[in-house]
């Protein structure tokens, strides 16, 4: 079933979130780690810088000339400090850009250089840590505010520590430098979403066209749907990509076809059509494409394969092979001819019977009545005319005796002699009216053969039937007058026509492998007792156990006293 748009795109909306979501975690994870890189970066940058201007002032000549000079006085001169060697070198360097302040100090603390002039010969406000003759980075509040400073000592000609040089650099010349990097940052960061959003849009659309714009519930709704409709139904159905490789089947096509199971390396699903180790029939009709119905004989049944193409707005979607079980139609239809041979048959003596009434009814009318009775004692002493079949006595049973004279009127009108061989004894009774359709269906369709076969003979057309009981299991056999086998084809096999029937009824050209299954069935067997060789008529043979009833012990066998 397909939604409406509105329910596509609210699937859209989600994906789109969705991702919105994830690629703003993404840009805001991102951002805050560079930013945390460029701070350390730029804060690292400057330390270096203070350091390395520091160490470079500390060393000068004139700077521990004037050093010493200072730390050797009581008493500091603001003023000459301030147009002092020391006042002009630390401007330069601030004239430069290159620090925020040059602090320079002697043994005690005391400043000999500062931007502002107001603070020379008074005391540093930081810890003059140099002045312990080790060198520092630190990030400390003084006189000028907070800022990145570096101090190192001012050492003499000997060693000794006499001063200090401290170089700083401002918090805020270092967060301009850090804002200017996250406005590229920034700019990155709106790239990247923008770039996130088409990359979505087009996700989407790929995604809205592959699903046919389904949502994710209606997807896994048709998986269970497709499941229930192929291992639903009874008949076989199995699919075939535009890459001519099977990509579904059920249950009941593995089973018709006699395929592997699902769990097994030789699965047909995913394998080429060809390669699968269906029926070369099947295989011909996937080729060509051909819609017409094939028949197939697997395992023992008979199967109507009938291939379909599938295409969708114009688009070839590949084929679906549509598989059914005749094998019991097939039978029924096969048993159905049995029936309706019998209703002909007496539909016949009916008719029959009813011309006998009216000469009865015609020579009571003329008062004749000696030879109305001489005429009633003929009929109840020979029976019907139409379809007597000689031996037919030596057939007890009811069902069998009364398809053979079904029969006999079929031979009759086709100038065909029926008869019961004189060897026959059968003196048990069939179990079941089910038992009964088996073995009528067996030998209904060996007399149809025997009866073409006879009609194609030189001679008077006879056919003879032979019935024998063994036990419960009935064995029977058909002869004919005809030219006998003449074909080294397996007349057993689906494609090989026996003309059994007269015409285009019902079952021509499938009766013998029918009835072969259905005597297989019942564990027993069709088969050719003697082809004929082209000079006589075939023999054909059946044997079906399970038919008959138990036989009764006669009174005169049974032992005394049991």
């Amino acid at each position: 079933m397909f939604r409406s748009g509105s329910r596509a795109r609210h699937f859209a909306s989600r994906i789109m979130r969705l991702q919105f979501l994830v690629v703003g975690v993404l840009i805001v994870l991102v951002t805050a780690g560079t930013l945390y890189a460029s701070y350390d970066r730029v804060y690292s940058r400057a330390e270096d810088t203070s350091l390395t201007i520091a160490r470079s002032v500390a060393v000068l000549p004139e700077v521990v000339r004037d050093v010493t000079k200072y730390a050797a006085m009581e008493d500091l001169d603001e003023k000459e400090l301030a147009s002092g060697e020391l006042q002009r070198l630390a401007n330069a360097i601030l004239e430069q850009k290159q620090a925020y302040f040059v602090v320079i100090t002697e043994d005690r603390g005391l400043r000999l250089s500062h931007p502002n002039p107001a603070e020379l010969g008074q005391m540093v406000s930081t810890d003059p840590v140099g002045l312990d003759g080790v060198e520092a980075v630190s990030r400390e509040h003084g006189t000028l505010g907070e800022s990145v400073r570096a101090k190192v000592p001012v050492r003499n000609d000997a060693g000794q520590v006499i001063g200090e040089v401290s170089v700083g650099v401002t918090t805020q010349s270092l967060t301009g430098a850090l804002l200017q990097s996250f406005s590229w940052i920034v700019l990155f960061a709106l790239l990247a979403a923008g770039l996130a959003t088409v990359a979505g849009r087009v996700t989407v659309r790929r995604l809205k066209r592959q699903t046919l714009g389904l949502e994710p519930t209606e997807i896994a709704q048709l998986v269970r749907d497709q499941q229930a409709v192929l291992y639903g139904v009874t008949e076989g159905v199995m699919g075939i990509g535009v890459d001519h490789r099977i990509t579904v089947r059920n249950k009941a096509a593995r089973q018709l076809l006699g395929l592997p199971h699902r769990t097994e390396l030789q699965d047909v699903v995913g394998r080429h059509f060809e390669s699968a180790g269906l029926d070369r029939r099947l295989v011909r009709a996937i080729k060509e494409r051909d819609p017409a119905p094939v028949r197939l004989e697997v395992n023992g049944n008979s199967l109507i394969a009938r291939v379909n193409d599938v295409n969708r707005a114009g688009l070839d979607l590949g084929q679906v092979v549509l598989l059914r079980d005749v094998t019991t139609i097939e039978a029924l239809g096969t048993k159905l001819d049995a029936v309706q041979d019998m209703a002909d048959a007496l539909r016949a003596q009916r008719h029959e019977f009813a011309n006998r009434m009216h000469a009865v009814l015609g020579l009571i009318d003329l008062g004749k009545i000696e030879q109305a009775e001489a005429y009633l004692r003929e009929v109840m002493e020979t029976g019907p005319k139409i379809a007597q079949v000689p031996g037919l006595e030596a057939i007890q049973d009811a069902y069998l005796s009364a398809f053979i004279s079904a029969k006999a009127v079929r031979a009759h009108e086709q100038g065909i002699e029926l008869r019961v061989s004189n060897q026959s004894m059968l003196y048990g009774q069939i179990a079941s009216a089910h038992d009964a359709q088996d073995a009528t269906a067996v030998l209904g369709n060996l007399l149809d053969n025997a009866f073409t076969a006879a009609l194609r003979g030189t001679g008077k057309p006879w056919v003879e039937i032979d019935l024998l009981s063994e036990g419960t299991t009935l064995h029977l056999a058909v002869a004919d007058s005809g030219p006998g086998i003449t074909t080294t084809e397996d007349i057993f096999a689906r494609d090989v026509s026996t003309g059994s029937h007269l015409g285009n009824e019902h079952g021509r050209g499938v009766g013998l492998p029918l009835i072969k299954r259905l005597a297989q069935a019942r564990s027993g067997d069709v088969w050719i007792a003697d082809p004929g060789a082209g000079t006589e008529g075939a023999v054909f043979a059946a044997r079906l156990p399970a038919v008959l009833l138990e036989p009764a012990i006669p009174e005169n066998n049974k032992i005394e006293g049991v």
